[in-house]
């Protein structure tokens, strides 16, 4: 009862904190939205399936690409095929095999540059909704049913850019929905192994128990929504990204309004002590003035929880917009509404109050009845022991990584670098009520203006450290946090590829243009000069005890380099040696993407070297096994290398390359920093907005002192901006000071990994505009707290 009186009586000071509730909840639930949107959904081409039988899983998977299953050889497929397709009421059993293919119908590839899995054999078509609508399905190898959106007519020639290389074929055929599709049998020479049978019912039957019993020990039986997990590995690559970035989002959310509620709150507190000194007076005892605190946040999350499940809705699509802009939109994202991710949002909104009203529950419950005889406007102690020796713990924790950061190798520089950094932000947000009143009271400050504005400002600010660093303390995390992450991604993005470019010096690079990779008519083009380079990536299952659960997932990738590795022979990294249990002149059994096993000679065990990967095995024997894999590029010499390639790649120097390969990652990452940046300048706002009206309630009777003096509104107005002004300018500087020394360690650390000299830098543009959007934010907020507040003096 105390709690809701207080929120109806005293709601202007917990607007901030609403809304500070209202944007957490509004951002986590429109990225729950948005995340549940982008759950796997059955590829269309596969909707018309009764139930899916699909290979086993493997029980580690060791791979950067999605997809675990082992799967079945040509062999163990057809088997199964026949044994599903004799269960009663099955109408058809179809292996389904995707490959890469590619149509180039004027000379450039069409279709989804990242889809490497657009070919298909032609019994799959009957597992989805698309039909043939002109001409007839292929018979013989060179023929092909094409998307009758690629204007292509029936009879006319097209070249399919294949992993082998580019091929004529003969069109016989076009469907009313994407991808290429051939006769079985060239599926089968493209794609041997079988990670997925689909399984065509008879009307009115139920097939479930008759095929789950054929299945049991040779794979699993997929029905209904499960069948969502069988989808191209880009498609689930595209979901990572975009999971990525809202977490990061989701996260920061709710973290930041954390922050904001406890400082708001805990503001509130100490300008309530002589009300909870009357409480206390009367009989309250502690854990009720705690629990009538921990209601009024309760209350405050619960309304603004719901406010923010509204405005969810309308944010989730602006959402969508972002993520599609950055390239991180889930493919095929259709945004829906349910009530799950709202009612989760607005029961995070109350935790996430009450969270952050914790510490102001317990500094309230710690008052005393003797407090009521204090003025609440009086500062005893600027910090609580509690903060006190939560900042120096922060600090310690800041010099202490910041020395290890200096002395520590390479590999441990970067990451100690920005914990260093992190914790010194805490550290200096947490002293602020310490230290800002000493900077801005020292007596330079206003020297030279003859008004009194300048020993007000300093007097007011010595006088009140608590209520000035609730104003400085937001801005010193949003620029400490703007400062941190935008040097650490723009020195990154001067590092990395200059690393790149000097590992690849004398190296011309023959690059994918429109298309997922490259096939082997590029390398045949340039004819493989002596120092050539072309990665070919593929997967290999390692078996432990023979059991598909005990099986790992291990990224290969096929080399050139006759030096290294022979056909039959494997090279391993040391930490994948280590995982395996193998050693130099062991055998590895291994089973290829193809269902086929085959045991490889461990010819040797290197250190780490991303250029060969985990597990380095000749070129021939991935092509041999993985007729569909594709080149990710191809390094020649630059004296031997061709002026030009034919369509699908692009040549490029080493620094061009290096910058492309590059370009991607930074576009996600720069999109990511400003989010997060503008994110923390936002919730610094309100937090500075609610620091400035609790400061303005907490000057009402100095104001009145002087206006009974003499003073003008115009003046007191001008008195209120001069300290908002001086206290905002002080914890711009400090978010600055805190993070440059661990950024010169990043910087430091990236020299000596990259072998390049790199310097530290900051983006200008960004930080202008986060120190100018802070002290903007306050000054318009005092301004107009100051002139309501001047009204009633």
């Amino acid at each position: 009862m105390i709690a809701w009186a207080n929120l109806r009586e005293r709601w202007p000071s917990f607007v901030a904190t609403f809304l500070a509730v209202v944007v957490g909840t509004g951002l986590v639930g429109a990225t729950l939205l948005v995340q549940d949107s982008a759950q796997p959904d059955v590829q269309p081409r596969l909707r018309s399936t009764a139930v899916l039988a699909v290979a086993p899983e493997a029980g580690t998977n060791r791979s950067f690409y999605p997809g675990g299953s082992v799967p079945w050889s040509p062999t163990e497929a057809d088997a199964l095929v026949r044994d599903l397709a004799a269960v009663p009421g099955v109408a058809a059993a179809v292996p389904d095999r995707s490959f890469y293919a590619q149509a180039f119908p004027d000379g450039r590839p069409a279709g989804d540059p990242d889809d490497d899995e657009a070919g298909h054999g032609w019994s799959s078509l009957a597992l989805g909704p698309y039909r043939l609508v002109d001409g007839a399905g292929p018979r013989a190898p060179g023929e092909v049913v094409v998307d009758s959106a690629l204007g292509v007519d029936v009879g006319a020639p097209l070249t399919v850019h294949l992993a082998t290389g580019p091929q004529t074929y003969r069109v016989t055929g076009t469907v009313d929905g994407p991808g290429l599709y051939v006769s079985d049998a060239e599926a089968r020479v493209r794609e041997p192994g079988v990670r997925a049978i689909g399984i065509l019912a008879a009307p009115g039957a139920d097939v479930t128990r008759g095929t789950s019993a054929v299945v049991e020990g040779r794979g699993s039986l997929l029905i209904g929504s499960q069948r969502a997990v069988v989808e191209p590995g880009w498609v689930a690559h595209q979901r990572f990204l975009g999971t990525q970035v809202i977490a990061a989002m989701a996260l920061v959310a709710v973290f930041t309004t954390v922050f904001v509620v406890a400082t708001t709150l805990t503001l509130g507190i100490a300008g309530r002590r002589r009300e909870l000194g009357l409480l206390r007076a009367i009989g309250a005892e502690p854990r009720r003035v705690r629990r009538m605190v921990l209601g009024e946040a309760a209350g405050i999350g619960l309304a603004g929880g719901v406010v923010g499940a509204v405005a969810a809705c309308a944010l989730a699509p602006v959402l969508v917009e972002v993520l599609e802009g950055l390239g991180a939109a889930p493919t095929g994202l259709a945004l829906r509404i349910t009530p799950g991710p709202l009612v989760v949002a607005v029961v995070l909104g109350v935790a996430v109050s009450v969270a952050g009203a914790w510490g102001a529950s317990r500094t309230a419950a710690r008052t005393l009845p003797s407090d009521a005889l204090r003025d609440a406007t009086a500062e005893h102690r600027p910090m609580t022991r509690g903060r006190l020796i939560g900042a120096a713990a922060a600090l310690g924790v800041g010099v202490v990584l910041v020395v290890a950061a200096a002395l520590t190798g390479s590999d441990a520089r970067v990451g100690l670098g920005l914990g260093a950094g992190a914790a010194l932000v805490v550290a200096a947000t947490a002293f602020a009520p310490l230290v800002i009143g000493p900077l801005v009271g020292v007596r330079a400050f206003g020297r030279g203006f003859a008004s009194a504005v300048p020993m007000l400002v300093r007097a007011e600010v010595r006088a009140a450290g608590r209520r000035s660093a609730a104003t400085a303390a937001p801005v010193i995390a949003a620029v400490g946090a703007a400062v941190l992450l935008t040097g650490m991604v723009d020195t990154m993005a001067v590092a990395y590829p200059a690393e790149q470019t000097r590992q690849l010096a004398g190296q011309t690079l023959i690059d994918a243009d429109g298309a997922p990779g490259l096939g082997d008519d590029v390398l045949r083009e340039v004819g493989a000069p002596p120092g050539t380079r072309a990665p070919l990536p593929t997967q290999v299952f390692v078996p432990g005890s023979g059991a598909p659960s005990d099986t790992t997932v291990v990224d290969a990738i096929g080399t050139l380099d006759r030096a290294l590795v022979a056909p039959g022979e494997a090279v391993l990294s040391e930490p994948m040696a280590a995982a395996l249990g193998a050693r130099a002149g062991s055998t590895l059994p291994v089973r290829f993407v193809d269902g086929e096993t085959a045991s490889l000679q461990v010819r040797a065990v290197l250190p780490v070297d991303p250029t060969r990967g985990d597990l380095a095995v000749a070129r021939d024997t991935v092509r041999s096994h993985d007729p569909s894999a594709l080149t990710d590029a191809v390094f020649v010499p630059s004296d031997r290398a061709p002026a030009a390639v034919g369509p699908g790649a692009t040549v490029r120097d080493a620094q061009s390359y290096a910058l492309a390969d590059y370009e991607t990652d930074a576009r996600l990452t720069d999109g990511l920093v400003a989010l997060l940046v503008a994110m923390s300048v936002g919730y610094s706002g309100l937090a500075v907005a609610n620091g400035t009206a609790t400061a303005a309630h907490g000057r009402r009777r100095d104001l009145a002192v002087l206006r009974t003096a003499g003073a003008t509104r115009a003046q007191l107005v001008r008195i209120a901006l001069a300290e908002t002004g001086a206290v905002v300018v002080v914890g711009i500087l400090l978010g600055l000071l805190v993070t440059i020394p661990p950024l010169v360690g990043v910087a430091s650390g990236l020299s000596e990994a990259t072998g390049t000299r790199v310097t530290l830098q900051l983006d200008p543009t960004t930080l202008s505009a986060t120190a100018l959007g802070c002290l903007g934010l306050a000054l318009v907020s005092t301004f107009v707290v100051t002139c309501r507040t001047t009204r009633a003096v």
